[in-house]
């Protein structure tokens, strides 16, 4: 295949000669002959809805399988890396399974499952996946099948909102309130909950796009998984909050003559997680922690990094406390092993996993190598490469060896010439001039293109589309260079980002409607100081310069007391002493603020309607809203920004 040389194509392409040859090499390395996965994830089949195709109250699909029918036939395509598409079609499997008597998950009605576990009473649902409409009707696939059991207990096993935002499908929150069902989450999950994306969420937001490909068409030279489940439902998200929490290991709880018996394992998959032991049962569930795939140490919509570290030895704790006795481990993704020793097995390798990627990328480190040479030479060990579970269809070592050292060194890898380089603008155009112009390296991009070099054919044609935005050769064949390297991409992130800023190039940004990075259940959860964070981080510094306020705030339903205070261009707060002579004193309620920030009034109108009051100078109130930006949610990432930032 040679590259367009026209202008944007409307794509996809087939896959190049390069890619067909590379891809097809993957199923002479790799033991495809191993179908027991196959034989796992189908296990304990009960039923299903037809395509897990689920429609809410509006008449909107919230969630489907149809879409992934091409998925059926067993052998890949020459655009999806075959690994990758044996894992897509695992994930393709859905309904309501047998765990062991008495404990069943719901797969494939969500990217995560919902687990549920039959008390003397009722049913204790585990994990509420991301919506209401989809965790309803899992709920109700599970009584189908297994009679009409209320709902005698919800746990949270961490923080990610596919595992708690369908919440209000499973629980009525009059229930929850009065302490007739038990919530119980990890410790600081509230706290981690509600500030995880709130303070970047709107990048977050923009960059989620790019991991999970949420808008790419489903084919098979487009979408075709998220490597952890097929992909995040769209429907409604509630935040339930818990009443009561778990905060050591060992720590038990009995949920309607259920035992369980919890292990913390913070800052792992999530900033607050835990995995707990069924001694009745003799099932383990390690939550996101050991699923069968290499999982993100930072995932490309970002978050803090994660400790590969501490991973791994949750992963040996849970082997010493119960690695003798679990006949059966199950996780809130994917789907489960049986016997002892299989069981084992998995821990050992996931424990292995994590470990190795720390100890050699940290040995690497301190040989003097750099991320991205770390990256290239880390590989896997054998006997870990060759095992389904360990491979890298959602986090991948060659960007988690990466983050490994952006947790212990941070983003500059010392070399001075990368301590402050020009902007990507400025470095595109005089890398251009350096290279000789766009037709120089148009003819050179093509010419390595048809070679199947596509990783530097990126690097290059970005400088150039940086440097000319509107070059239409250019942003072509950057293009058809993204795809291609998307079609031979083994995670489904990297192919999801890969094919996602080729969509962008030739058809530039979606139009997506703007929202708020904080949803009405996350603004009403979060606490007020860590609101007032939020509004701080808006606050626009070069056109807020010589503006200075003292403003004590009263909330009068909460009882909170909070001095706001504004000067060189930076908002604090303190919760602990109120200002003697401020500027203003605004007396209102959370209710009041959170219309207003949720933008359903305005501080004018509240004021004149008397439900917000304030002594002093409302001038100074007013000003301060006036001065927070807003955030766009949809901004370039594979191009430059058209708007001037201020």
């Amino acid at each position: 295949m040679t590259a367009s040389e026209g202008s944007a194509p409307e794509g996809p392409k087939p896959a190049s000669a390069s890619v067909t040859r590379q891809n097809a090499a993957v199923l002479r390395e790799l033991p495809f002959d191993d179908t027991q996965d196959f034989e796992d994830a189908r296990r304990g089949f009960l039923g299903t809805i037809e395509d897990a195709h689920i429609v809410g109250p509006t008449g909107r699909v919230v969630w489907t399988m149809r879409t992934y029918g091409f998925q059926r036939d067993e052998a890949a395509p020459p655009s999806v890396n075959p690994s990758l598409w044996r894992q897509a079609r695992l994930n393709a499997i859905h309904g309501l399974f047998e765990v062991v008597p008495g404990i069943y998950q719901v797969r494939g009605f969500d990217i995560a499952n919902m687990t549920l576990i039959e008390g003397q009473s009722g049913v204790i649902v585990v994990d509420t996946l991301t919506g209401v409409e989809t965790a309803r009707a899992a709920l109700a696939l599970y009584r189908q099948h297994r009679g009409n059991r209320p709902v005698t207990g919800v746990i949270y096993t961490h923080t990610h909102v596919d595992h708690w935002g369908g919440a209000a499908g499973v629980v009525e929150a009059k229930d929850v309130a009065a302490g007739k069902v038990p919530v119980i989450a990890p410790d600081q999950f509230m706290e981690h909950t509600v500030s995880e994306n709130v303070i970047a969420g709107n990048a977050m937001l923009r960059r989620a796009l790019y991991q999970f490909g949420a808008l790419l068409p489903r084919g098979p030279a487009q979408h075709v998984d998220c490597g952890l489940g097929k992909a995040i439902s769209a429907g409604s998200v509630t935040l339930m909050p818990p009443n009561d929490i778990i905060t050591h290991t060992g720590e038990k709880r009995t949920i309607d003559g259920v035992e369980f018996v919890f292990q913390m394992a913070p800052e792992t998959e999530a900033p607050a997680e835990m995995h707990f032991y069924l001694p009745a049962f003799k099932v383990l569930n390690l939550a996101e922690n050991a699923t069968h795939n290499f999982h993100n140490l930072l995932p490309f919509r970002g978050a803090q990094v994660r400790n590969s570290l501490d991973w791994s030895k949750y992963i040996q704790e849970a082997l010493d406390l119960w690695g003798d006795e679990a006949e059966a481990l199950c996780g809130q993704h994917h789907w489960p092993a049986w016997g002892r020793a299989r069981v084992v097995g998995h821990l050992e390798a996931q424990r292995d996993l994590y470990r190795y990627a720390h100890d050699q990328t940290v040995r690497l480190m301190n040989h003097g190598l750099k991320p991205a040479e770390i990256a290239e030479q880390i590989g896997t060990p054998q006997s870990l490469d060759g095992a389904w579970a360990t491979r890298g269809y959602y986090g991948h070592m060659r960007h988690n060896a990466k983050a490994i050292y952006q947790h212990y060194l941070g983003w500059y890898d010392a070399n001075p010439a990368n301590l402050d380089p020009l902007p990507p603008v400025e470095t595109g155009r005089k890398m251009v001039e350096y290279m000789g112009g766009a037709d120089a390296i148009l003819k050179r991009a093509r010419a390595d293109f048809d070679k199947g070099e596509f990783r530097f054919v990126a690097q290059a044609l970005s400088h150039l589309v940086f440097a000319e935005p509107d070059n239409t050769e250019a942003r072509a064949l950057l293009a058809d260079t993204f795809e291609q390297l998307g079609y031979l991409s083994e995670s489904a992130t990297w192919r999801n980002t890969y094919l996602f800023g080729a969509l962008e190039l030739r058809h530039g940004m979606p139009n997506v409607p703007s929202r708020s990075a904080i949803g009405p259940h996350i603004l009403r959860a979060l606490p007020t100081d860590q609101l007032f964070d939020y509004l701080a981080v808006r606050l626009n510094g070069p056109k807020s310069e010589g503006y200075r306020t003292t403003q004590n705030w009263l909330f009068t339903d909460t009882g909170e007391t909070f001095c706001i205070i504004v000067s060189n261009s930076a908002m604090s707060m303190s919760p602990r002493r109120l200002a003697e002579a401020p500027d203003a004193t605004v007396t209102l309620t959370r209710k009041d603020l959170d219309a207003v920030i949720a933008e359903k009034s305005t501080f004018e109108a509240a004021i004149a309607a008397g439900t917000i009051k304030i002594e002093g100078d409302p001038s100074k109130v007013t000003a301060l809203f006036s001065l927070l930006d807003t955030f766009e949610r949809m901004f370039e990432i594979v191009e430059p920004r058209r708007k001037t930032v201020t």
